[in-house]
């Protein structure tokens, strides 16, 4: 698959023509494959990665990072030039995912763990610390449904009381509230300074020099060896390439000298632990698919694969992108997004209207004909529409709510209506506007030069953050 260049970041429509079927099937939006005279309802394979960068993959535009199979999915698939994570950190995001709620609205606006500093000029909001048991998660919609449902990997939205087995899962591995895994390898267990162990709970039997990623995605296939005469969801949802407690970057030493070799000074992306971390979770992404043909499941199975933030800029580079994990630039809440659905989504296509991770939730519920309640409101839309020609979302915005401090920004909101994008700092009340049509990499802030378009959006911000109930920064003093 050709890589993208910056012409082709914003024009608004989805290309690629799709089959008389698929059409028919997105137009009508909500009704389910079983009803259609399929007799199976889509299985659901939602792939989550923590902390890839837009550009950590080859089909992104990564030179140094070799991804095939994540490459090759979009060649059967659709790539999302404008998808977004809801926040430019985990929890948030996950929550996102799970509820179709945006994490203002949810009071879930950073990691579970995090502290607000209070030597700052302004105090952020207290966050909730884990998912709310009343809300509705995908899992638990689908399971009604009649969906085998399993939670692979991270889960970051909470511990005991609160973990996947809690939310609608009938299988929970290595989930927990540990936002990064102690060690990669076996037995998945640090002991810290202050002489705190952690160690990763709900994971089977191994031994020396298994490595995480590749022991998630034995169970994943177990589970779909198991399930495949019943429709399933399967959370997939992997640590890498997240750093291990410690901030240590793991992989296995055979494939970090092999990018050891590789390695161009003058390629921003030139980390080979970190390369490798990509190499391997990218191997053990094909594994999956070539599970799913095995038991011959792929006709009928959706395959998402989406990371949850931007790339930590300590570890990869996001360029051409601004900005990285922590904060509202396009490098911070941009992310790579394939859609593999046959039948429906036409092979090769390409999609740059924006999303979001708050459309997952309607959007998997619509492809398994499950219908919500009147009562349950969603952030999220549902995306079937964008598998048509020529198909559209009547969406006005996408929206931001990011109100705490972090090494990279200060607390602050955004919205992108359209082209153009916004952000409003709160520290001292700036504004920043981009259009990421002519201006994809946020250089040039037009604020200044167009401050009654900017006043407008920060109007509409505002608007939307009230509506959505969302927590305000205070000051400290």
């Amino acid at each position: 698959m050709r890589k993208l260049h910056r012409r082709e970041f914003l024009n608004g429509a989805c290309k690629g023509m799709l089959g008389a079927w698929g059409a028919w099937a997105a137009l009508r939006a909500g009704v389910s494959w079983a009803s259609e005279g399929n007799g199976h309802k889509p299985n659901f394979v939602f792939i989550l990665t923590d902390d890839q960068g837009w550009r950590d993959v080859g089909c992104y535009g990564s030179s140094f990072y070799k991804t095939p199979n994540m490459d090759r999915l979009a060649r059967q698939g659709m790539l999302f030039t404008d998808a977004y994570a809801a926040a430019p950190v985990c929890s948030p995001t996950r929550a996102s995912i799970m509820t179709g709620r945006s994490p203002a609205r949810l009071h879930m606006t950073h990691i579970i763990q995090f502290q607000n500093p209070t030597n700052r000029k302004l105090l952020g909001p207290q966050i909730r610390r884990q998912l709310p048991l009343e809300e509705i998660t995908i899992a638990e919609a689908l399971h009604k449904a009649g969906y085998v449902t399993a939670s692979v990997g991270k889960w970051h939205l909470g511990g005991p009381g609160f973990e996947p087995q809690d939310q609608g899962f009938g299988l929970n591995i290595a989930g927990s509230d540990l936002g990064q895994p102690p060690d990669y390898f076996y037995p998945y267990r640090r002991t810290i300074a202050n002489g705190r162990t952690f160690h990763l709970s709900h994971m089977p039997a191994g031994k020396p020099d298994d490595y995480l990623t590749d022991v998630l995605t034995d169970q994943a296939m177990k589970f779909m060896d198991l399930n495949k005469d019943k429709p399933f969801f399967l959370y997939m949802s992997h640590f890498a390439p997240h750093t291990s407690i410690g901030d240590r970057l793991q992989a296995p030493a055979p494939t970090i000298a092999r990018y050891q070799a590789r390695v161009n000074p003058n390629d921003p992306q030139r980390n080979p632990v970190y390369a490798a971390m990509i190499d391997n979770l990218d191997e053990n992404i094909g594994r999956l698919l070539r599970k799913l043909d095995e038991l011959n499941l792929t006709e009928r199975t959706v395959v998402v694969f989406i990371s949850d933030n931007g790339g930590n800029s300590d570890k990869t580079s996001n360029l051409p992108l601004r900005g990285g994990k922590c904060d509202l630039y396009e490098g911070g809440v941009r992310v790579p997004m394939i859609i593999r659905w046959p039948g429906v989504v036409r092979p090769g296509s390409v999609c740059h209207t924006p999303v979001i991770t708050d459309d997952f939730f309607p959007t998997l519920r619509a492809m398994a004909g499950v219908h919500g309640r009147p009562d349950h409101s969603l952030d999220g839309v549902n995306l079937l529409p964008l598998f048509a020609p020529n198909g559209v979302l009547l969406r006005q915005a996408l929206h931001w709510h990011f109100p705490h401090y972090t090494e990279q920004t200060t607390p602050c909101s955004s919205i992108r209506e359209g082209d153009t994008k916004l952000i409003h700092f709160y520290e001292d009340d700036r504004l920043e506007m981009y259009s990421l049509k002519d201006d994809p990499y946020e250089q040039h802030n037009l604020a200044g030069k167009v401050p009654a378009q900017a006043r407008q959006l920060r109007v509409t911000l505002d608007a939307w953050l009230k509506a959505a109930g969302a927590q305000m920064p205070v000051c400290a003093s």
